[in-house]
């Protein structure tokens, strides 16, 4: 069970989101969701080229008390990437960008443990439900969130989150919407990422800002600039 990987055995980031209670969703991904949004503040949404870097990046994100990574379909490395961050013992490895089924079912086999897309169509919302998959779809608007409804869905990524109107637009989006709960990602920053958590609707957020690029002289990630980065991310909800 997703809930058995806490970070150093301690509890996860606010419980169930807010106080609320855990979504139970179509399949059996639906309180998973929930569980796995509350294991981090912050996931970072990672765009890596080599494969070769997957394991000291998740190492150091973990170590830093940051679980849940979200390794995005970015790259041709990226397959490869989610089986060898699968291997970092405490690390709960999932698949973003993805686009139609087959995105889905190439994650699933390399090891996805949950599913991030960034936007939402039937035919991928239908798929990942009937797979049982913890799924977390894109909304950027009323009309999102209610097609997710449908489904039996109501935990959301909000992408892209400044462009489409920041805090402002999600405040407004969530009044109707009261049992929604959303990982506001894109535009997110270390700067900005309390005044998100702030909010009762939002259970997490993603970003991309944990991990520095790689230097091109072969030494590799710089791990303890990600450690300290991680670490002070899973701070903004007390858990390093």
């Amino acid at each position: 069970m997703i809930s058995a990987l806490t970070p150093h055995g301690g509890t996860p980031h606010g419980g169930t989101p807010h106080g609320g209670t855990p979504h139970a969703g179509p399949g059996s991904g639906g309180s998973e969701i929930d569980r796995i949004m509350a294991l981090s503040p912050v996931i970072p949404v990672l765009v890596i080229q080599d494969a070769a870097h997957a394991r000291p990046i998740a190492e150091a994100l973990v170590a830093g008390g940051l679980c849940v990574l979200e390794v995005t379909l970015r790259t041709g490395a990226a397959l490869d990437v989610i089986r060898e961050m699968s291997q970092v013992e405490g690390a709960v490895v999932g698949a973003g960008t993805v686009l139609n089924q087959d995105d889905l079912e190439a994650s699933l086999e390399a090891g996805a443990r949950f599913i991030v897309s960034p936007g939402l169509t039937e035919g991928l919302g239908r798929a990942a439900i009937a797979s049982g998959v913890p799924f977390l779809p894109g909304i950027a608007n009323a009309g999102d969130i209610m097609r997710g409804l449908d489904l039996g869905l109501d935990r959301f990524k909000f992408f892209p989150a400044v462009a489409s109107g920041g805090i402002k637009a999600l405040r407004a989006l969530s009044a109707p919407f009261g049992r929604v709960r959303f990982c506001p990602t894109g535009g997110v920053d270390e700067a900005s990422a309390a005044e998100w958590l702030a909010l009762p609707f939002v259970a997490c957020v993603g970003g991309s800002w944990l991990v520095p690029p790689v230097a091109t002289d072969g030494r590799g990630p710089d791990v303890a600039e990600i450690r300290r980065r991680a670490a002070q991310a899973a701070a903004l909800s007390g858990i390093a």
